[in-house]
């Protein structure tokens, strides 16, 4: 092949794709500089998401070696947030901090100790008739199977109850085990919320130092930023208790009227187990609709149990799907669909605990966030610190020495 029947490895343009430009290559390509920038910029966004992911990876591993002593503090805080005002206003009374405190806590235990003692008289009247109707049923049941063109008889139905008493005694120490397991489990119970309120004690009684505190050993500008930033997010999780206790109280009113109509026994105290099972997502309310079902059943027959579950279903769809998502959004300052999909998130991760704990810790993260974003938005000069709700202090109360009046200082400094 001779010199002139070369081919040629870089062929020329047949469409005379950019003819009209400069043989001469420039010495900066634009584009090419361009192309770099936007390299090193995802090379830059890579190396941190990967800092971060492995930060989050490491803290998800710490948590779990401290979260059995993390849970309660958690558990205090959302506590001691709905019961504050209260604590205030005795020490307002002239109670000291600690008699606040204690009576308190005494009187919330109080309250649920007499709605549980309301309840044992109507269990003790009303338990004994449900159980002659359980063992009724259960006749009855009896008698259907033998009724039936099934060849099947008494016979065979007392073999099959030899057979699973035998299987279970087979199985005692498995048995044991789930029980020693489920006992582990009931005094792990009982000691997160013995802790709880004990912390919650502290909490009440000097709460109120802990800011001061953090103001003296991290200095003014940042001290005066965390007050204002923990006091929203305390005012957050406040609403958030607040905003379950009234869709608990809501589904459990109507549950407990429907179940009164329809002359189901122990209707206060379905109600009464509707309304403290409405604190744990998910499983509270599938548990206390169930319990409604069979006594239902035992007692009124089929008819009424499949009126009650038509019942429960209505309510607790009403109650999740709309009146839940509202309340709480309206309480936070967060989308519904963020709370259906923290819930989600939560329960997935970290089972009956997370799904409690999803919404709060949510509503956290978005506090924090909208305060950086605000303090983004006053340092470029698109707002002024007229334009900020200040949470700090109670509205009105603005001296010229007020923790209210300092955050207000620190917002005009940031924006001069």
């Amino acid at each position: 092949m001779t010199e002139n029947q070369e081919q040629e490895i870089v062929a020329k343009d047949q469409d005379n794709i950019g003819q009209d430009l400069s043989t001469e290559i420039p010495a900066v390509d634009n584009k090419t500089s361009v192309m770099v920038s936007d390299g090193r910029a995802l090379t830059s966004f890579s190396w941190r998401f990967i800092v971060i992911v492995a930060a989050l990876a490491l803290a998800g591993f710490v948590l779990k070696f401290v979260w059995v002593g993390l849970l309660p503090v958690i558990l205090a805080i959302l506590l001691s947030s709905v019961l504050a005002p209260v604590t205030a206003k005795l020490r307002s009374w002239k109670f000291p901090a600690a008699l606040a405190s204690i009576s308190t806590l005494l009187g919330l235990l109080l309250i649920i100790g007499g709605t549980f003692t309301a309840m044992g008289p109507v269990v003790s009247r009303q338990g004994s008739q449900l159980w002659d109707q359980a063992e009724e049923g259960i006749n009855q049941l009896i008698g259907m199977v033998n009724d039936m063109p099934f060849n099947i008889d008494a016979k065979q139905v007392d073999q099959l109850i030899d057979d699973a008493m035998s299987f279970i005694q087979g199985q005692m120490s498995s048995i044991a085990s789930g029980v020693i397991s489920g006992a582990s489990a009931a005094s792990s119970v009982l000691v997160t919320v013995a802790v709880m309120f004990i912390i919650s004690f502290f909490i009440l009684k000097d709460g109120d130092k802990f800011l001061p505190w953090v103001r003296k050993y991290s200095g003014a500008s940042i001290g005066w930023h965390a007050t204002e930033v923990l006091t929203r997010v305390w005012k957050t999780l406040a609403g958030f208790i607040q905003a379950q206790a009234a869709v608990s109280f809501v589904d459990a009113l109507f549950i407990g009227l429907g179940l009164w109509a329809l002359g189901v026994p122990l209707a206060f105290v379905l109600a009464v187990v509707t309304f403290f099972a409405g604190f744990i997502p998910i499983i509270g309310a599938v548990t206390a609709g169930a319990l409604a079902v069979v006594i239902a059943l035992v007692s009124n027959g089929l008819i009424n149990a499949l009126l009650v579950l038509a019942l429960i279903l209505l309510v607790q769809q009403i109650e999740g799907n709309v009146l839940q998502p509202i309340l709480q959004s309206k309480a936070m300052g967060l989308h519904a669909a963020i709370v259906l999909l923290s819930v989600t998130v939560g329960s997935t991760l970290a089972g009956i605990i997370g799904a409690f704990l999803a919404v709060p810790v949510a509503a956290t993260i978005a506090t924090v966030l909208r305060y950086h974003a605000e303090m983004i938005s006053l340092r470029a000069k698109e707002i002024t610190p007229e334009d900020i709700d200040i949470r700090t202090g109670a509205v009105g109360d603005d001296p010229e020495d007020s923790p209210r009046a300092q955050v207000r200082k620190l917002y005009e400094a940031l924006s001069a």
